[in-house]
């Protein structure tokens, strides 16, 4: 249902775990959502990402193929994933960072890793997949986001010409969520709660649970 209040599509977002292969994604859409994707924040607007869509079966097979043990039986989870019509593998670029921020308006004359509190580069790829996420939502579609293993990092650059400074910070699958609910594969959302507002947000200091209106009573 395209052109939700963004309300809603917060509302409705959430990790899809089972595809219809029978229901393709049109090219339109996937280019909408990498079209939203690349309007994420980056800082010093150093845009260090890369997003390589597989969306044919031959580099989709692929791609499963390099990242699970051979002869091994698919478990439900990779079962239902499998059948996404479309992959989108999304790297970072450290490197786009560390330069960005060694030039003159910036004032760091390093490009030293060690400057930097959090990798910057894999937090805006991850704000990325998440509007990614949200316009999956916006077109009626669902969508998981996932990690690729750490030994399997390299192999899969190999196979996708990703080149060696790239990281990949995580991949998106897009498809319509399979028509059975009874084949989603179980996930954390089933079987852990949500943890309340008042209990992750806090006002003034750690500890003091968030409250609306607290300021102004006070």
């Amino acid at each position: 249902m395209p052109g939700m209040e963004l309300r809603e599509v917060v509302r409705r977002r959430g990790m899809v775990r089972a595809f219809d292969p029978d229901r393709p994604v049109p090219e339109g859409v996937v280019d909408r959502v990498l079209r939203h994707a690349v309007r994420a924040p980056s800082a010093g607007f150093s845009q260090g990402w890369d997003f390589v869509v597989l969306d044919d079966p031959g580099s989709r097979e692929l791609f499963w193929e390099v990242t699970t043990d051979p002869g091994s039986h698919p478990d439900r989870w990779l079962r239902g994933v499998t059948a996404a019509p479309v992959l989108i593998l999304c790297c970072s670029d450290p490197g786009a960072y560390l330069s960005r921020y060694a030039e003159p308006d910036k004032g760091w004359e390093d490009e030293d890793v060690a400057r930097w509190p959090v990798p910057y580069w894999d937090v805006d790829n991850g704000m990325a997949a998440m509007l990614m996420l949200l316009t999956a939502v916006d077109e009626g579609l669902g969508a998981l986001y996932f990690g690729v293993p750490p030994p399997r990092q390299e192999t899969v650059k190999e196979a996708f010409g990703v080149p060696e400074q790239r990281r990949i910070v995580g991949v998106v699958a897009l498809g319509h969520p399979a028509p059975d609910l009874s084949v989603q594969a179980q996930g954390s959302a089933t079987t852990r709660r949500r943890r309340p507002l008042q209990e992750v947000a806090h006002r003034g200091r750690f500890g003091v649970p968030w409250s609306p209106g607290q300021a102004a009573e006070e």
